[in-house]
């Protein structure tokens, strides 16, 4: 199973770290089976203050960054959708994904 975690604020990242140590329990009670991929936007911090928040929440380094930059609200769903549509394209996720 493959799972895909966009994440893109700092009361997100929060959320996700219990979610990502259940993974990493299961793969290492069960040999496996869970592919987890996080994503991150380069915009939600600067990258010392990014590394110090995964490492205090034990979150390992993101898989993907988007790389968006700051702009308007339009501007950057805009360019996520089209980042993320990329990744999903090349994960060969194709209409199987689901998001929550």
């Amino acid at each position: 199973m493959k799972i895909l975690s966009v994440v893109s604020a700092r009361p997100n990242f929060m959320k996700i770290a219990p979610f990502i140590r259940a993974i990493e329990k299961h793969n290492h009670e069960n040999g496996g089976g869970i592919q987890h991929f996080l994503f991150i936007q380069a915009s939600i911090m600067m990258y010392g203050c990014r590394k110090l928040f995964f490492k205090t929440l034990n979150i390992p380094d993101p898989d993907i960054n988007l790389e968006i930059g700051s702009g308007s609200h339009a501007e950057q769903i805009g360019y996520t959708m089209v980042a993320f549509e990329k990744v999903l394209l090349e994960q060969k996720t194709g209409l199987g994904y689901r998001c929550w």
